[in-house]
This record gives C-alpha cells, structure tokens and sequence, in this order.
C-alpha cells in the first residue's frame, strides 16, 4: 500500500558530475608533506591523499615523462598549484596574493616561467609525437577516477592564519582588539555573579583525549591497517608471460609484426593495467620491479638504431657452406650467436640473392674472387667492413655498392643483404 510514508528522500551523492568533481579535487586537493618527499613531495602527497604507494606514483610519472613528457608537466603543476603541509594557499596562489605560502614568490615566478617550454615541448613534438596529448589524457582520466572513487578519504584540514590583533584572516567569525571592553576595567572585587570568590573550588580541567582517528585515515602509519596481499600482481605477471610467450611464439612461426619492441611494448601494456588495477587495489607493487628494466629496454629498442634485433632464428654459432643454387637459403636468420656463410664453393650459375640476418654476435660472409657482389651490409652497433668499405659506431648509415672482383665485370652476379644488430659484419673474398 502506498502512501506519504513510503516516501525516501533520493540518495545524493556530493560528486555526481564531472563539474561537481572537478571542483572537489581543486577545494581538497593534496598537500605536499614535508617528511617522505623526495623531491618537491607531489607523489608523496598523492599517495597519502588517496591511499595509494607514492612509489606507484613515482613510477608512473616517470613512465609518463619517459613516453610522451607529461609526467614532468603534471610534477610542475603539482608543485606549484598544491599547498604544502601548514601553508594556507598553493605557491601560484601567494605570489598573486592570495595568502600566506612557505615557497617565495620568486620561486613561484621562476616555475611558471619553466612550465611554458615544457608544456610546448610535450605538445609540439619534443618526445615521441602525439605521446604528450596520450600521457595527459592518460594521466587526466587516473587521477578523475582516483577522486571519483576515493575523494571522501583523507581530506586535507584547511589551514586558516590568525593576525596579530587575534581577528581570523581565513572565514572565522572570532574578533577581538583594542576597543573590547573587558571585566578587568570594573571595579576590584567585581563578580557578576555575587558569589564569594573563595567559594569557587572547581577541580583542574581533565587532559583532552584525542578522538579515534577516522575510518580510512592512512596518513598516520600508526593506524594504517595491514596491507592485504592482493593476486592482482601474480595474474598480471602469468598473463604478461603468456602474452610474451604467444608473441615469441607467433615471430619464431613468421609473424613479421611481432618483433622484439612490439613483444616488449605489449608485455609492458599487461603490466601497466595491472600496476593501475592494483593502485586502485593497494596491491601488485612488485610488478615494479619488472617494468622498469622493461621499460628501458623498450625505450632502447624503439629509437631506429636497434631495429635489426629480431627474436627469429636460433641461438649458437651457425655456419653454412651451399655448393648449388638449389642449397643457397633466401635468408639466414639468426637471434644471438657468430654466423659464417661460405659462398666459395657455389657453383658458377644464374645469379642469386641471399639474406644474412643476425640479431647479436658476429656475422662473416665469404664470396668468390671472381664472383660480382652487388651488396647492402647494415649493423645497429657495432664495426662493419664490406668489401673494404667500412664503418663503425652506433647507427651508422648502411654501406650499399658493388664490387666486382678481381676479373671485373664478368663473374658469376651474386646480390647480397647483410644485416645485423648488435655485433660486427664482415663481407670479404676467399
């Protein structure tokens, strides 16, 4: 049956909207705490804002900067536009005049003044392009969630400065000076309340107990409950081999796509959704561990002076003596070992092509005397010498020509491509 009792009242709920959200965060945003900082303290005061290891964060910055520059942006930001412990405003908001700060308005002046270049160097290109636009889109999105869901917890205190003449400078209605009058100018002996003054024997004021600290305060260790071991870290870590494990697989089968970056760059993707799942879930920590050498070893593969390492071949010395066009392999592949291909013997024939690929070691290729090369020999680090043509260091251009011997033009035509990662090449006549 219906009526005015079976009325509720709807729920509220204070952040409904991205608006009401937006200026949540900025009314309770973080403070950067003097003790556990490493630097300005903007991961610290995240990390105890919303319950989260400033190590996590820490980690993501870094990332951030690492692909794409923003994580530098939004540190500047941190430090400039979050107060730190006991200020009353941020260091931005002192320097126009908005309140008290212990950073200088010089400083202040002087980290606006950064952030411009910055800023244009993370839109404009400077770092891997369109990756400055993806890390604050990325980052944005974390750190909307992060209030969405854990906002309520540990609010910051406002922190509000009194003057001298004891009249609060924050919204505070206590006000008190000079022209107060107070009991001390009546007359000696005065009691409003014309008692004895001997009869009052009150006792002395209990000490005041501090209240319990509220339910998901995490900014007092002591009251920190224990950290629950969370099976977000092992599930990421066996889909990540799995993930690894199908791409080497798919590469050593033919898959061209699948080579060592783009292994290490979706490995790295599984590991980062677990590291925000289990920022979210105050667990999988130790995937730091493995993300950060992964994470080098990605940036290092992605610049265009290792993009001959390739997972496909296999592993040890490899050597091969062909005597027929028919023995000649398309391609030599190998990943890591010293390989030495003899086309002393091949037998004079059509002409023939042949690849030699090598990820890391030593790669040697001996040709006829009288045989007419027409070569390309590239190697991403390391000495190369083709046919008396040579060069050395960390991507050098490749060395393309051709040599036609000690009888000039008229030998047996032989084209050849050599290309190697990490290592030295050797093209020369037996």
């Amino acid at each position: 049956m219906s009526g005015a009792n079976d009325v509720r009242p709807p729920r509220t709920n204070p952040l409904n909207g991205f608006e009401e959200t937006v200026k949540d965060f900025w009314a309770s945003r973080p403070r950067r705490p003097h003790s556990g900082r490493k630097v300005a303290g903007v991961a610290a005061g995240l990390g105890d804002r919303y319950g989260i290891d400033p190590v996590v964060i820490r980690v993501a910055l870094a990332a951030a900067t690492v692909f794409g520059g923003f994580g530098l942006v939004l540190y500047l930001l941190g430090w400039l536009f979050f107060p730190a412990e006991g200020d009353e405003v941020s260091g931005f908001e002192a320097m126009i005049g908005r309140g008290r700060s212990s950073m200088t308005k010089a400083f202040a002046a002087v980290l606006t003044v950064a952030l411009i270049p910055v800023v244009g160097w993370t839109f404009g290109g400077g770092w891997f392009d369109g990756g400055g636009l993806i890390g604050f889109a990325l980052l944005a999105t974390c750190l909307y969630l992060l209030h969405r869901t854990r906002g309520q917890d540990n609010r910051p205190v406002p922190v509000v400065a009194f003057a001298a003449d004891g009249a609060a400078s924050g919204t505070g209605a206590f006000t008190m000076n000079s022209d107060t009058p107070t009991p001390a100018a009546a007359a000696p002996g005065w009691d409003p309340l014309a008692a004895d003054p001997a009869g009052w024997d009150l006792p002395d004021p209990a000490a005041p107990v501090p209240p319990p600290p509220p339910a998901g305060d995490y900014n007092n260790s002591a009251h920190r409950p224990p950290r629950r071991r969370s099976k977000i870290g092992a599930a990421t870590l066996g889909v990540a081999v799995i993930v690894a494990g199908v791409g080497v697989a798919l590469a050593l089968n033919g898959f061209d796509w699948f080579s060592l970056r783009h292994i290490i760059g979706m490995t790295l993707a599984v590991l980062g959704i677990g590291l925000v799942a289990g920022a979210f879930a105050r667990g999988a920590r130790g995937l730091i561990g493995l993300a950060i050498p992964l994470s080098i070893a990605g940036l290092v593969l992605t610049t265009s002076t290792f993009d001959n390492i390739d997972v496909r071949g296999g592993v040890g010395d490899l050597t091969a003596t062909p005597r027929t066009a028919a023995e000649l392999q398309p391609v030599y592949r190998h990943t890591a070992g010293n390989m030495k291909i003899d086309l002393t013997q091949l037998a004079a024939s059509e002409p023939v092509t042949t690849t030699v690929s090598n990820g890391a070691g030593n790669t040697e290729v001996i040709v006829p005397r009288t045989a007419d090369v027409t070569f390309t020999c590239e190697n991403s680090a390391g000495e190369v010498d083709c046919l008396n043509r040579t060069s050395n260091g960390v991507g050098q251009p490749a060395i393309t020509g051709t040599d036609n011997g000690d009888d000039n033009v008229g030998g047996q035509k032989i084209t050849l491509h050599v290309t190697n990662g990490v290592g030295q090449v050797e093209v020369r006549r037996g």
